[in-house]
């Protein structure tokens, strides 16, 4: 019986646990705090979704309206993806923007790809319902999903930071602001 104590202790891993890896992309384009969050899966595809410190989700705004309409002639909800070889996948490079979040304080947010893939699909409840993207960043409030090229699936992960690597630069964030 003193098992039953220490079995109601263990914490059942999510599902985004159990079957991703987290990368992180502080600074995204040199902007202070503006922290993108990767999840890789083990068949290479890409979620792409804004870190636990991005500003949208710490600093209690609300967001207004999220747009993939990224310039006059590109707009991230014209991907059309059909057919085994992903045909009519848009290409994104590391630094592409996915989407802008336009909050009710007048701030705006550009959300970059971080990784170089074909764009899958975007996250078309987000617009509907933007309130999602801050309550369940990781799951149902996820930006994109990208789908790396085979040779390059290895090579996303560089430039990128792991869960440890990005818990120490929020511990500096934060040793950097109560010491200023």
């Amino acid at each position: 019986m003193a098992t039953e104590p220490e079995a109601a202790e263990q914490v059942v891993p999510s599902l985004v646990d159990r079957y991703f890896t987290r990368w992180y992309k502080p600074d995204v384009k040199g902007k202070f705090c503006e922290d993108h969050c990767i999840l890789q899966h083990s068949n290479r595809i890409c979620v792409i979704t804004l870190a636990e410190s991005h500003p949208v989700l710490q600093s209690g705004k609300t967001i207004k309206s999220i747009s993939y309409q990224i310039s006059t002639n590109c707009s991230r909800l014209q991907n059309k993806v059909s057919g085994k070889f992903k045909r009519g996948a848009q290409f994104l490079t590391e630094l592409a923007p996915l989407c802008k979040i336009y909050c009710s304080d007048g701030e705006e947010y550009t959300v970059s790809s971080c990784v170089r893939g074909r764009l899958m699909e975007v996250n078309e409840n987000i617009l509907h319902k933007p309130s999602i993207l801050q309550e369940k960043p990781s799951t149902e409030g996820y930006i994109a999903v990208v789908l790396p090229k085979f040779e390059e699936s290895k090579s996303i992960t560089e430039g990128l930071l792991t869960q440890k690597q990005y818990e120490e630069v929020i511990v500096k964030r934060i040793n950097a602001t109560t010491t200023s």
